[in-house]
């Protein structure tokens, strides 16, 4: 393998910036958080690897690359959901161009919480899906659903470095 590799990434609370800090190690590739990167640097690497956390529908400082061309574009998501059971149509459709998103590979990773940690904003948006969940019958919630009402308000870490196996075998691959 002798391709430039770039993993790129966006951590609000220390997740992402794992997989990120993981994901390079494997690859023996450069690192940089996102606010370090620009369209000169993107340029210069054959394999643009950018993670970012799942936050209210979004990916955390995406635009650095959907708003920049990028060769062999690969992008890691980090959140709460089980991305075993996790629809992430909507999330990416909003967030990727059908062009972009035909030319992109996408992997989706779980990451953690602490509660206490969080921006007053991210409580409030924490609290608020808790009420929506909450409002649904008993009946009507999904696995998901009930995992979040378990943990809410209490530090869970699912990290796994063994999810990267996937990604890192991908790219290896190119």
């Amino acid at each position: 393998m002798s391709n430039k590799i770039l993993v790129a990434y966006s951590s609000k609370y220390g997740s992402t910036g794992r997989y990120a800090e993981w994901i390079a190690s494997a690859l023996n590739a450069d690192l940089f958080t996102a606010q370090k990167i620009n369209v000169n640097i993107l340029s210069q690497y054959d394999i643009v690897i950018y993670g970012g956390g799942l936050y209210a529908g979004g990916i955390a400082g995406v635009k650095l690359v959907t708003n920049t061309p990028c060769k062999n574009l690969i992008v890691f998501t980090v959140g709460l959901a089980d991305p075993h059971i996790t629809d992430y149509s909507a999330i990416i459709n909003k967030n990727f161009t059908p062009e972009l998103l035909a030319e992109t590979k996408f992997f989706h990773l779980r990451g953690g919480i602490d509660y206490k940690k969080l921006s007053p904003v991210h409580k409030v948006m924490m609290a608020m899906m808790k009420g929506m969940i909450e409002k649904k019958p008993e009946s009507q919630r999904e696995a998901e659903d009930k995992e979040f009402l378990s943990t809410y308000n209490s530090k869970v870490n699912f990290e796994d470095k063994g999810t990267i196996d996937s990604m890192v075998a991908y790219v290896k691959g190119l």
